[in-house]
């Protein structure tokens, strides 16, 4: 199957790559069947030594469409959750391939977009995928993840968008189950620490987490 040409678009769906190697490319839905793997006979060839040879494929019966993973050694994910057996696809949902290449579904009702900004901006700066808890930064993954109460602080100082989280707020995120005990300040500053460690693995020029005395802490995006 070859790349997606514009008129070859209508009534038909469509996968774009959103993250990985290929990111930007669309193959069109057009034989009623997608084949995705590593291996050269397949519709969508993912050069990663992560995907199996046959990884998944998606299928359409009637109007719907169906995917399903082909016992793959490392897993596909649909929106977040691991595939099992046969299910439905929707507009917008996102495939992960054995978390190393990520997918768009796009319908055949759909508006087909051009370009891959049309789906989602270019990311830059640091980014996090709440279904599958990965943290990218400038395009790169942090491997391995976060422990859980890392995820949780980041989590909240990302959705504050710059704004400032107060100790009590992290408390709240990170141990919802000790809250009324209270946590104490060393495990706080010790957990934030650990966490900006583990940023400086990507980008060890830049202090994402900002320090604001007095107040909490808040996420500083570096500038575009």
């Amino acid at each position: 199957m070859t790349n997606v040409q514009i008129d070859e678009l209508k009534d038909k769906a469509v996968v774009m790559i959103i993250e990985g190697p290929l990111r930007g490319e669309q193959w069109v839905i057009q034989d009623d069947e997608l084949l995705v793997g590593r291996a050269g006979h397949c519709d969508i060839v993912l050069p990663e030594r992560q995907v199996s040879r046959e990884h998944l494929r998606i299928w359409r019966e009637g109007s719907t469409y169906y995917i399903e993973d082909l016992n793959s050694k490392n897993g596909t994910h649909l929106n977040g959750e691991r595939v099992v057996g046969k299910r439905v696809l929707h507009e917008g949902d996102e495939i992960q391939v054995a978390l190393a290449v990520k997918l768009k579904f796009i319908g055949a009702e759909a508006t087909v977009p051009l370009t891959l900004d049309d789906v989602e901006p270019r990311r830059s700066g640091l980014t996090l995928d709440p279904h599958t808890r990965q943290v990218m930064i400038d395009g790169k993954r942090l491997e391995p993840q976060l422990s859980l109460y890392q995820y949780r602080l980041l989590e909240l100082l990302y959705e504050a968008r710059g704004g400032v989280c107060t100790r009590d707020d992290v408390v709240n995120a990170v141990w919802p189950e000790a809250a009324e005990e209270g946590v104490s300040e060393q495990a706080i500053d010790a957990l934030v620490r650990r966490l900006r460690d583990r940023l400086a693995e990507l980008n060890p020029d830049y202090q994402y987490i900002v320090t604001v005395r007095g107040h909490g802490f808040r996420l500083q995006q570096p500038p575009d």
